[in-house]
């Protein structure tokens, strides 16, 4: 047990965590009493014994991280938030799940003061936390030589049966186990009970040894076992080569007479018989509720100043770095600021060869400019990377024992990818991108969902985004994709139409702090659009432009268009245009940077009152939202076919003397 704790003070400790959480779940009438009751022993140890957290300064960056996986015992973290002096007062605990609180329902962060990842979709919380530790481990491979222990952060995670059911988890904790992050330690809640019933129904592999497989140190305890918790933890810390798992026998709902193993206690408060029961068992008090005893909140608060002094010893550490200069401390900086040079899109704009290209090519020569320029940034791909284009040259590969490199290799697991990109951000330190097929963007959707709710600066770097990917047919063409991206509320998606547009994507990506940006890229080659001189490129980075006007008239209509579309748009338009008509072409690779523009700026790219048509080789019938009923749509609203893809583009109609046409009859109608 801690210092200075007597067995007496731990129970009481660990009964004021437990009581914490059903007072609050009780009060919201919704909630998840079993697992902090469950959980309350585990917790305590990781968390007076091991933890290195200053509630002062939740952002420390010496801190270690714990990470609640089974974010549907928030009221476990929550209260040990509360008992540790964070900026969650006794009152946001008794708002628990209600408008407004610092106390919703699954822990979020950048949200709640002392959460460091939002978890709740359960195998989220692991992964995130590979993402973390390895973060650790690239921070303390730049900086720990120039300054010893500067970067020795541990990541400590409470994981359920759920967590260790998704498919999530095994991929991260496969590639935790490749690396040797040795500063990942694993509470896995094994209570043996799920929703449904017993675990028994759907499960009952052996954990520990698909652990011990995946190349992790594992350990089993008693998880209400004190010393045999504490030991376990040592024993973690003490493993510095491989990432630990200790799987803890525990039971859900611990100290409730009815409830305790049962899946009653997962979902639903206890009700007020049976937390009068429980309150009875246990000897603790029935009124107050909420109560905090005064032995336990000076134990809490002695462990903080623990904790502050820990954080002024690190400050020490990160002054004497800075003070001595050099190429370590602007490194420093420049990570810890995630800085932007001056000028950073035209910059960029300089690295675009003039020439007909694919966007993923131009993008990935953007990509080495902006490597060069901020040195934050890092990535990888879902072994695509000579697809994607996405390898920073000139800098090693991160692996088992060697941290100090830019680029990742992450195998074929897409969701762990994205998720432990949400862990790099979460360092605030690296602006991390990942790279695969649009069409396998479905394969992690909800970390990209995650990184847009916590809003973290992540960058998607999306290849081969249309019909146009061709032989490789349906099961290989995104049709619907681009408009699920879209879908996600704080996502930046943007589809550039050449080399100018890939450097305003990149641009954009490297300068929004507040939310993830997804680059979606063409497989094949795109033509250099002609632009007047005297182009402004930061209208690019307004979400959309005018690209063609018609000469001295106003326009009789609009073409809007994204990607590959833009240069069909132009062509058509110009085949128009000679026959008479007067046709402006917008060039709008971004619509949510777009709408954020002012309503001046937004009509005078698409005035309200003339006519519009949108082009875009994709899902078609959302389109409706900006052309309106009278508009003219041309997309594709069905699967594609396999065939090269200049077959696909004349068999759809899609060359520009198609798109020519379709737009006669639709001005003619």
């Amino acid at each position: 047990m801690p210092p200075q704790a007597s067995p007496a003070l731990v129970k009481q400790a660990v009964h004021t965590i437990q009581m914490l959480a059903v007072d609050a779940i009780e009060q919201a009438r919704s909630g998840h009493p079993g697992a902090p009751m469950g959980l309350a022993s585990v917790a305590y140890e990781i968390w007076m014994r091991e933890l290195r957290f200053d509630p002062a300064d939740p952002g420390w960056p010496g801190r270690d991280r714990f990470v609640l996986s089974c974010g549907h015992a928030s009221m476990l973290l929550y209260a040990l938030l509360h008992l540790s002096g964070y900026a969650l007062s006794l009152d946001e605990l008794k708002r628990f799940r209600q408008w407004g609180s610092k106390t919703p329902g699954h822990p979020e962060a950048r949200h709640t003061p002392g959460v460091e990842v939002t978890t709740g979709p359960l195998g989220q919380g692991i992964a995130t936390a590979v993402g973390i530790a390895a973060g650790a481990r690239m921070l303390g491979a730049r900086f720990n030589p120039h300054e010893p222990g500067l970067f020795a952060a541990r990541v400590f995670v409470l994981a359920s049966d759920g967590d260790m059911m998704e498919g999530l988890s095994g991929e991260a904790s496969s590639l935790a186990g490749h690396l040797g992050l040795g500063n990942l330690v694993v509470f896995y809640d094994d209570n043996r009970v799920s929703i449904d019933g017993p675990t028994s129904l759907s499960f009952s592999e052996d954990v520990g040894r698909r652990f011990e497989a995946y190349g992790w140190h594992v350990q089993h305890v008693d998880g209400h076992d004190h010393a045999a918790i504490g030991l376990a933890l040592e024993r973690a810390v003490a493993e510095e080569g491989r990432p630990s798992l200790v799987v803890a026998r525990t039971h859900i709902a611990m100290g409730a007479p009815r409830l305790q193993d049962s899946s009653e206690a997962h979902g639903a408060p206890l009700g007020p018989e049976e937390t009068a029961a429980t309150k009875r068992s246990i000897g603790w008090p029935q009124e107050p509720t909420f109560l905090v005893p005064e032995p336990v909140r000076a134990h809490f608060t002695q462990r903080a100043a623990e904790g502050a002094a820990a954080r002024a010893a690190w400050l020490v550490k990160e002054r004497a770095l800075l003070g001595r200069g050099g190429e370590p401390a602007e490194l420093y900086r420049k990570l810890t600021r995630r800085e932007l040079p001056d000028g950073v899109l035209r910059q960029l704009i300089e690295a675009v060869p003039v020439k007909d290209e694919a966007t993923r090519v131009l993008s990935g020569i953007v990509e080495q400019r902006a490597a060069a320029l901020v040195p934050s940034l890092v990535g990888g791909s879902a072994d695509l990377t000579p697809s994607n284009k996405t390898y920073i040259k000139g800098a090693p590969a991160i692996a088992r024992g060697r941290f100090d490199g830019r680029n990742l290799h992450f195998g074929i697991r897409e969701h762990a990818m994205a998720a432990f990109a949400n862990g790099l951000a979460l360092t605030d330190a690296f602006v991390p991108f990942v790279a695969t097929f649009l069409v396998f963007c479905d394969y992690l959707r909800p970390a990209v969902r995650l990184s847009a709710l916590s809003r973290l600066q992540v960058v998607y770097v999306f290849t081969h985004d249309s019909l146009y990917v061709g032989e490789d047919g349906p099961t290989h063409q995104p049709v619907e994709h681009l408009w699920a991206l879209r879908a996600i509320p704080n996502l930046d998606v943007i589809r550039p139409a050449d080399g100018i547009e890939c450097a305003a994507a990149w641009a954009h990506a490297l300068g929004r702090r507040d939310g993830p940006t997804a680059l979606v890229l063409s497989r094949q080659s795109l033509p250099s659009l002609p632009r007047a001189s005297g182009f402004d490129p930061d209208l690019v980075l307004r979400g959309g432009y005018v690209l063609l006007e018609p000469a001295h008239a106003q326009p009789e209509a609009v073409l809007v268009a994204t990607g590959s579309e833009v240069s069909v748009a132009l062509a058509a338009a110009q085949k128009l245009q000679a026959e008479g008509r007067r046709l402006r072409v917008v060039s709008l690779p971004c619509l949510e940077a777009f709408r954020r523009q002012d309503s001046g700026y937004r009509d005078a790219v698409l005035p309200p009152s003339v006519p519009r048509a949108a082009i875009e080789l994709g899902l078609g019938w959302p389109w409706r939202a900006l052309v309106g009923e009278d508009g003219l749509v041309l997309g594709h609203d069905s699967f594609g076919m396999s065939a090269p893809w200049e077959v696909i583009r004349d068999k759809l109609g899609f060359d520009a003397e198609a798109v020519a046409e379709k737009i006669r009859r639709w001005l003619a109608s």
